[in-house]
């Protein structure tokens, strides 16, 4: 923790959101394993400037409703642990499954994989209310504009970390099968995660 800046439950959650398997994830493994590593970075950089989208959005806006509304704060707490139970309940189904991986390969010209990354990133809803659950328990709600700018260079740095790192492994053949062979056990250990940040905002004192 920073001052007043829960840094550590921000990133965790991030973290295990932006790792899992998701329409992000799966559209860079099957554009590093198809076209290659030069597509698939593309490809994750666009997705990046997607999450840091929706989180200067949820930093900044936030920020001035919660000083005017307080009970906002509750309403995203209580949604954003939902939201995360729900993600748990997904992984763990899909842990018990007996399926198989079906990413998909997005192509074309370098503008047009970083444009698709972005979009692909942006026109999910479900991000902004993950951003807001987060930043509504990790920052006060008098956060300076300092310390938001700095939530979201941490934010976006992991995102880059976990972005481009899913492209450089997915353009590797070995990983690419290990990953496959181990699906269940990743995802379970994504419904744990997202179980323990859901059960992390429930129980955190508001100040």
């Amino acid at each position: 923790m920073i001052g007043d800046i829960n840094l550590a439950l921000i990133l965790l959650a991030h973290l295990a959101a932006s790792a899992s398997p998701g329409p992000a994830t799966l559209a860079i493994a099957g554009t590093s394993m198809a076209r290659g590593r030069p597509s698939g970075l593309l490809l994750a950089f666009g997705i990046v400037i997607g999450s840091l989208t929706w989180s200067l959005a949820a930093a900044f806006g936030l920020g001035a409703i919660m000083l005017s509304h307080g009970w906002v704060l509750e309403v995203i707490r209580y949604a954003g642990t939902a939201y995360l139970f729900f993600l748990a309940w997904k992984a763990a189904r899909s842990a018990m499954a007996q399926k198989s991986i079906a990413p998909q390969s997005i192509g074309g010209r370098p503008s047009r994989l970083i444009l698709r990354g972005a979009a692909l990133h942006i026109t999910n809803p479900k991000s902004i209310l993950f951003f807001g659950a987060l930043y509504a328990l990790g920052l006060p709600s008098d956060a300076s504009h300092a310390q938001l700018a700095l939530v979201v260079i941490a934010v976006g740095v992991q995102s880059m970390v976990v972005f481009f790192g899913y492209a450089l492994m997915f353009s590797t053949s070995s990983i690419t099968r290990g990953y496959i062979a181990g699906r269940r056990w990743f995802e379970g250990a994504f419904a744990v995660g997202f179980t323990a940040a859901g059960m992390k905002i429930l129980t955190t004192r508001l100040q």
